[in-house]
């Protein structure tokens, strides 16, 4: 099969429904050539009801990025669900967790920020550590991150758990870099997704879009975010790394 992303394979993390930005990215992955292994957490059935809408079936693996067993026996159970021993060529970090407490900047415990943080910057580097081992000729991880630069309407702790993201993404690239891995983030515009639903005020946050975006923007459309994906996961960018990607209609730029 020909494509972008033709004889990788690739793990997607964070497919829970069809409109989210996990799922396109590993639709188009498929579209391009790629095989594609599912993770999911919690309703196992859930997700693999989902993968069936993709256009080839996917397996998916059980995967809680904070349980230590889970990552030590992640590179195994991809190589159960392979056909030879090619490893693994690339990598999507979808996993995003707040407590409702971390969106509450000036009352949020600690607890609720180390978790906010453990789940959704800290895994961008266990789940690829998990992973290296199949990555002996290289590869790319991209992970998706929401414009850490600047605080957000409601965002609160969820903006910083970002911003840690970003930082582990350079390091991460620092490191991994002499071992031909890219790292590498696209920062998506908003999507009304099951994600967006556990965000308090999602709706202000999401209406900057409707009138600052200079492209336009489609909350109902994760399609552009899975493009931004796949791109980074292909081999036009194979001296991009620490980037991040801004997929979300131009907003980024806009000045006041």
């Amino acid at each position: 099969m020909s494509g972008i992303l033709a004889g990788k394979r690739i793990l997607v993390t964070g497919v829970l429904t069809e409109g989210s930005i996990a799922f396109h990215a590993a639709k188009v992955a498929q579209e391009e050539g790629a095989e594609v292994i599912l993770t999911g957490f919690g309703r196992l059935s859930l997700v693999e009801r989902i993968a069936k809408r993709l256009p080839k079936p996917a397996p998916v693996i059980e995967l809680d990025v904070t349980n230590q067993e889970h990552l030590d026996g992640l590179a195994d159970k991809i190589r159960e669900h392979s056909t030879d021993d090619s490893g693994l060529d690339g990598i999507v970090h979808s996993i995003a967790f707040g407590p409702q407490g971390a969106f509450n900047f000036l009352e949020a415990s600690w607890e609720d920020v180390s978790t906010a943080v453990q789940v959704s910057a800290y895994s961008y580097k266990s789940l690829t550590m998990a992973c290296l081992p199949l990555m002996q000729r290289g590869g790319s991880v991209v992970g998706l991150t929401f414009d850490a630069t600047i605080a957000w309407p409601k965002y609160d702790w969820m903006g910083v758990a970002k911003a840690a993201l970003e930082s582990t993404n350079r390091y991460l690239a620092r490191d991994l870099g002499a071992k031909n891995v890219r790292c590498n983030l696209i920062a998506a515009g908003p999507i009304k997704s099951i994600a967006a639903k556990s965000i308090p005020g999602f709706e202000e946050l999401a209406d900057v879009w409707n009138h600052r975006a200079p492209i336009g923007w489609d909350l109902a459309d994760p399609d552009p975010a899975g493009r931004g994906v796949v791109g980074l996961l292909s081999d036009f960018f194979p001296r991009t790394t620490g980037e991040i990607v801004h997929v979300d209609g131009g907003v980024h730029m806009m000045g006041a």
